[in-house]
């Protein structure tokens, strides 16, 4: 039976942490499929890992659609989520018209990045019965007005922040929240004050699971690897070997 929202809360009420990835395409999604993980994202992250492009800020809606459908057709069995990128939730009309087209294309719930002035988009999607999961901490979407990836709530006026934010969130409705770049010890009182699970990615070890971007995992994107991301592969040296064998074979 495939997993579902229900499932994430489920998981955190029985005290077993959620283990999440991300996918782009039908192979990695069908190959992940099959190994007992919580949560599939396909993130906004394939901007960068798939297209090339140097943040996620220009990645449109046409393109999250094309690689959820991809990976809808994969995952038979995990939960599977969809970033809303960028300019795709100004209004809440607009949240909802884009998290109905994601449905449609076979994702299971859609994450948003933001706060409190997330409040009137999730509502709406919720509204439509669609689940959404929150995303908190360094939020991609913003690295041009932030100037740069840095670690969330260590000071008084960030950590209050977090703190309403999460609060209301949860309020609202969202199966979980992604931590991302919190300061750990904030996330570990996040993870104890919140009913809905906390996901965290370079958020320290005690949130209720762990996301990572799939290609920092097999290590198939040797350019840039964040420093909380431990390869488990060398993917990126197979492949080269791999073709560099059949160019010697071939010429030979």
């Amino acid at each position: 039976m495939k997993k579902s929202a229900t499932s994430l809360g489920d998981a955190k009420a029985a005290g077993r942490l959620l283990a999440c990835l991300t996918a782009y395409d039908y192979p990695t999604a069908r190959l992940l499929d099959d190994c007992d993980l919580d949560l599939i994202l396909v993130g906004d992250s394939l901007g960068m890992v798939v297209l090339g492009y140097p943040d996620t800020t220009t990645v449109t809606m046409a393109e999250m659609l094309h690689h959820t459908r991809a990976v809808a057709r994969g995952a038979k069995k995990t939960f599977v989520a969809s970033d809303l990128p960028a300019g795709s939730c100004l209004t809440p009309a607009l949240a909802r018209e884009n998290a109905r087209l994601f449905r449609d294309a076979g994702a299971d719930a859609v994450k948003i990045e933001g706060g409190l002035e997330c409040l009137p988009m999730v509502e709406a999607i919720l509204a439509d019965g669609i689940p959404v999961i929150g995303h908190l901490g360094m939020l991609p979407q913003r690295v041009i007005e932030e100037g740069g990836y840095h670690i969330k709530g260590k000071s008084t006026t960030e950590s209050d922040s977090l703190l309403r934010d999460a609060h209301a969130l949860e309020q609202s409705g969202v199966c979980a929240i992604v931590l991302e770049l919190v300061h750990p010890p904030l996330a570990s009182t996040l993870t104890k004050e919140l009913k809905c699970p906390t996901i965290g990615i370079g958020s320290g070890p005690d949130c209720d699971g762990q996301i990572l971007v799939l290609h920092d995992v097999i290590g198939l994107f040797p350019w840039f690897r964040p420093k909380f991301a431990q390869p488990r592969a060398d993917v990126a040296f197979e492949i080269q070997r791999a073709a560099r064998a059949f160019a010697s074979a071939t010429k030979a």
